[in-house]
Formats: structure tokens, C-alpha cells, sequence
């Protein structure tokens, strides 16, 4: 396992959609296992493919107490969305030192092919449904900021390009 570099915005890459992963094979353990040792070191609760430069639909996420527990995702669907909100700080490591506060369905549930290789639907709910929204939002090219009113988030990305 090795700890992989973050893309660091504005890279063309954080923007363009990811690639279906397809069947599960080694490559995508390989990777799998890569991403789950970058996220424990940031530390975050989740961390998508894109972000480390591997332009495929992979994620994982991990928002357990004890930590271990990282749930690893193929080719991920929000397949239904609740109306309830939940609010939470969100921060990507590709713009280091800048968050903000992010309204999203407080509750998903998610077709995903899991590591066994089998498609399955989870539901998840509190910060597990917001780290899944927010992976899902980086294999489809889409930062947390495009989630903000066009103020907040030109304000943001003012302070990031300063850094």
C-alpha cells in the first residue's frame, strides 16, 4: 500500500468525469487499498479515484469511530435521495485549508458494486450519506463548491488560488 499525491486544484482532471470501472480485478484492489491508506493519513472519511489521478469510477469511505471499516465502491448511483437536508463541513485535500458548509439529502441510497464484485444497494445516512454524495460528486467531475451559491463559492475560490 502506498500513500498517492492529490491532484491540487485547478487540474482539468478534478472536472472530467471518471471511466466505468467495470468488473472488479486485482488492479482495482491494488487501488482500493491505495486510496484507503491516502485517506487515513489525511485523515478524511473518504476519497475518490479522481482525486489521486486514477480516472476511474472507484471511492471509498470510511466514517466509522474506530476507523478499519472502509466500505470500497465500483461504478457508485444515487438511485434514491430524501427530501430531508443535512448540513456538514466538507474539504477536499485538493484544495488544502478550504471548506465550507454543504447542504445535501440527509439520507441516499446507493447501487454500487462492493469488493466482492456483486451489485448491491446500501442505504446511509448522517456523515456516511454525505461522504458517498461527495465521492460520487468527484467520479462525476463536480467539486463541493459547485454546491454553494455563486458568491460563497467565488469568495472560496479566491481564497484557494491566494494559497
Amino acid at each position: 500500500m502506498t500513500v498517492r499525491p492529490f491532484l491540487l486544484w485547478p487540474d482539468r482532471r478534478l472536472r472530467t468525469a471518471a471511466s466505468p470501472a467495470g468488473p472488479v480485478c486485482d488492479d482495482h484492489w491494488a487501488i482500493w487499498s491505495d486510496m484507503i491508506e491516502t485517506m487515513d493519513a489525511m485523515p478524511g472519511y473518504g476519497l475518490a479515484a479522481p482525486q489521486i489521478g486514477v480516472m476511474l469510477r472507484l471511492a471509498v469511505v470510511d466514517c466509522s469511530d474506530e476507523r478499519g471499516r472502509a466500505l470500497r465502491l465500483a461504478d457508485p448511483l444515487i438511485v434514491v435521495a430524501s427530501d430531508e437536508t443535512s448540513d456538514w463541513d466538507e474539504a477536499p485535500p485538493n484544495l488544502p485549508g478550504v471548506s465550507a458548509r454543504v447542504s445535501r439529502p440527509a439520507r441516499v441510497t446507493v447501487a454500487f458494486t462492493d469488493a466482492e464484485g456483486d451489485r448491491v444497494r446500501q442505504d446511509f445516512e448522517g456523515l456516511w450519506a454525505t461522504s458517498v454524495q461527495h465521492q460520487i460528486d468527484h467520479l462525476d467531475g463536480r467539486m463541493f463548491f459547485d454546491r454553494l451559491s455563486r458568491t460563497k463559492r467565488e469568495m472560496l475560490l479566491k481564497k484557494a488560488l491566494k494559497r
